[in-house]
């Protein structure tokens, strides 16, 4: 298993709000320009994250056909970023609590 560097990269994020108040994130923007559509929305729970710190809404997402988890802190929003080419660490952990259908 690699052993990556991570770093709590903050993000802006496109959402919708449903008639209900539930949010669902569309894209991710990053500082540079770039900018990542959120293909679908698997999971949402309220946890941690373990590489980075930081806690709130984590949302287990899928992005260029790979899963990720977006972080609602507070106001902000984060992603686990590694340190090399790819923007997202790509984490094996699910989310047990609840599963939102995109």
């Amino acid at each position: 298993m690699n052993n990556l560097q991570c770093r709590k990269a903050y993000v802006r994020v496109n959402l919708d709000v449903d008639e209900e108040g539930t949010i669902i994130p569309m894209l991710i923007r990053w500082k540079d320009g770039r900018v990542f559509q959120i293909e679908q929305l698997k999971y949402k729970c309220r946890a941690s994250s373990n590489k980075v710190g930081g806690s709130g809404i984590r949302y287990t997402v899928m992005i260029r056909g790979k899963e990720s988890f977006l972080f609602h802190e507070g106001n902000k929003w984060f992603v686990e970023a590694k340190e090399d080419k790819c923007p997202f660490f790509v984490p094996k952990i699910r989310c047990r609590q609840e599963e939102h259908n995109a």
